[in-house]
């Protein structure tokens, strides 16, 4: 090129996203029977596509410098959120009004009167 810039071969990127896909495709229907293994081969493999479209599709291979300062709002929320929802969600703040059966997941009859039920209808 004479203005000395350089262009990606998109048509290679491409066929390395598919290559891809095909491995997260193959990674998720093998019979692996560890789950963990294969989640985090897929995720990993999801996170290399997202690299290939963000560096080549989306040009930040060719940008300066400062697009880092742009992803400090993201990384400011990527970590507050977690940590704003952890009291609810993290150290189970709420309890659990109905209990469940641990075998079905559902809902299980429960006698108010056995369980020490705070009725005090009786007393009117």
């Amino acid at each position: 090129m004479a203005d000395g810039q350089h262009h990606p071969n998109y048509l290679m990127i491409f066929a390395a996203l598919c290559v891809c896909t095909l491995l997260s495709v193959a990674a998720d229907v093998l019979p692996i029977d560890n789950a963990l293994i294969v989640g985090v081969v897929v995720m990993a493999i999801a996170t290399a596509k997202a690299l290939f479209v963000l560096m080549y599709f989306m040009h930040l291979k060719f940008e300066g410098k400062w697009k880092f300062i742009l992803l400090a709002p993201t990384v400011i929320l990527a970590i507050g959120l977690p940590l704003a929802l952890l009291p609810d969600v993290g150290v189970h703040y709420y309890r659990v009004d109905v209990a469940q059966d641990p075998a079905t997941g559902s809902a299980s009859e429960i006698d108010p009167d056995a369980a020490g039920s705070d009725d005090h209808s009786e007393s009117h």
